[in-house]
């Protein structure tokens, strides 16, 4: 982690969770970090928790389902702290529901948030990284073993975290033809999440 001291890093749901416990440990590690939440007086308190830490966080609020509120965020960050290095897509969520009865408005929110709001924001980072010339920065996707597929009521969710495993090879494959050092990478979890969100 030493050579990613001082540099930007961008996580997304940052305001509990997982996401917060990202967010600490990499301004622990001197890191400029920031947060984008809904909830950013959430990031705020935690930032306040910081203050004597090497690194520094930045809350922002973005509703990462929201294109131009990722883009604002992006341009705020590129203009601000010189551009990402290191994003962390890490806001998802889950429901207990069934395919056969929805509802759909559920399924809908796990999609834009799970698949497209995280293809939003890795765009936004590659452009952020590409445009000043950075060719090692990282994009980590936070998935889970559901994307595997096993027998529970969240089957929307499940199909979610498949799509970001593909996502993630696609990309892989994409910078790999572009002969780019950026890296993407998953890290899987083995908990499944209850809620509106994590």
């Amino acid at each position: 982690m030493e050579r990613w001291s001082g540099r930007v890093a961008v996580v997304t749901g940052a305001s509990a969770g997982i996401g917060a416990a990202i967010a600490q440990e990499l301004v622990k590690k001197g890191l400029k970090v920031v947060g984008l939440a809904r909830r950013v007086e959430r990031v705020q308190e935690l930032e306040t928790d910081l203050k004597s830490e090497p690194g520094q966080l930045f809350p922002l609020k973005c509703d990462v389902t929201k294109e131009h509120e990722v883009k604002e965020a992006f341009k705020w960050i590129d203009s601000s702290l010189g551009g990402v290095d290191i994003l962390v897509n890490n806001a998802g969520v889950a429901s207990d529901n069934s395919l056969s009865e929805g509802p759909v408005e559920h399924w809908r929110s796990i999609l834009d948030l799970n698949v497209l709001a995280l293809s939003i924001c890795t765009k936004e980072a590659l452009q952020s990284m590409k445009g000043r010339g950075l060719d090692d920065g990282h994009i980590v996707h936070i998935n889970s073993i559901a994307g595997h597929g096993f027998p529970t009521r969240l089957f929307m969710y499940a199909a979610s975290k498949h799509a970001v495993t593909a996502l993630t090879e696609g990309l892989r494959r994409e910078l790999v033809n572009q002969k780019s050092r950026i890296r993407v990478s998953i890290q899987e979890l083995t908990l499944i999440p209850v809620g509106e969100g994590f």
